[in-house]
């Protein structure tokens, strides 16, 4: 009788063990989970537990959860996931759709809209809301990542969103820009393409230097992707916002940030010294930037870090 008393007792004993030791093995470590057949990403967790969560959304193009394309390696965001979970914050991030498709050889570039990156954020979001694990949930967007994470926190419940080198005008508009500065006398023809692309859902006639953008297979995303100008959507959030961009960033420059906050006066706005777009603390030569994209050993900039991790913390 007393042996079976024993067993009887150190039974229950020995599953709460086995569910603690397992519960503890889902921390300080990182787990790699399907949301949708396509949204495929990692889990990144802290050492000890925590009930915040940033939902990291990659820059444009096939671009991986760790920030790297094929040509372009840097691990920007698997690092930023890593500096965060030392600071006690969970984050899951995740490959994008362009790249979940051709990883399938499945990729037709003429099917691809705009709202199909918005719809991958909003399951991702509402996964881990449903799932009950993380009571805070922020959105943390960089490049394009940043208005798409605008748009689908206006759909569902977080507590924060995060625009990290996010633009601040639609696609159309930040594209005519740098061509006014690295190819001037496309400026004007750039500016009538994007008008007829506009107003009609596509463009034959274009100078064969702009094809990679308005060649026909990427006009219908190009057309769904300027439908949405970031100044105006992230007016639209109620909830607690950072901006946050680099002084030394090729692609988006501080006035984007600036059009942003002008748009939204009560969000935060931080600039980071020497940062680039790949997170990277650079110098002005723009070798040395540009180098930085394929450097996958570098450290990403400690004060990104630090400012994310204090407005998660502190709202």
């Amino acid at each position: 009788m007393y042996t079976s008393l024993k067993r009887t007792i150190l039974l229950p004993i020995l599953c709460l063990l086995i569910q603690a030791s397992s519960l503890a093995q889902n921390y300080g470590g990182s787990n790699d989970l399907r949301i949708t057949d396509m949204v495929y990403g990692t889990l990144r967790t802290p050492e000890t537990p925590t009930s915040k969560l940033a939902i990291i959304i990659p820059d444009s193009g096939p671009t991986d959860r760790d920030g790297n394309q094929q040509m372009m390696r840097n691990n920007s965001l698997k690092l930023l996931a890593e500096g965060l979970a030392q600071e006690g914050v969970a984050s899951f991030r995740y490959d994008k759709r362009v790249l979940t498709l051709l990883k399938k050889n499945a990729l037709q570039e003429e099917k691809l809209d705009f709202t199909m990156f918005i719809n991958d954020a909003v399951a991702v979001v509402n996964y881990f809301n449903n799932q009950g694990r993380f009571k805070e949930v922020y959105i943390i967007g960089h490049g394009q990542g940043s208005l798409i994470g605008m748009m689908a926190a206006q759909q569902t419940e977080i507590k924060g969103f995060i625009s990290l080198a996010g633009a601040g005008q639609s696609i159309d508009k930040t594209i005519i820009n740098q061509i006014a500065l690295q190819m001037p006398d496309l400026k004007d023809k750039a500016t009538t393409a994007f008008t007829t692309l506009k107003k009609e859902g596509k463009v034959k006639n274009y100078s064969p230097a702009l094809a990679s953008i308005f060649r026909p297979a990427v006009q219908p995303f190009m057309a769904s992707w300027m439908q949405y100008d970031p100044s105006i959507e992230i007016a639209k959030l109620t909830i607690p916002v950072l901006i946050v961009d680099g002084t030394k960033d090729l692609q988006v420059s501080i006035e984007e940030s600036a059009r942003l906050l002008k748009s939204l006066p009560t969000a935060s706005i931080r600039h980071i010294e020497d940062m680039n777009h790949v997170l990277r603390i650079t110098s002005s030569d723009n070798l040395e930037n540009s180098k930085s994209y394929n450097n996958t050993t570098a450290p990403i900039a400690p004060a990104l870090v630090n400012e994310i991790t204090t407005f998660i913390k502190t709202h």
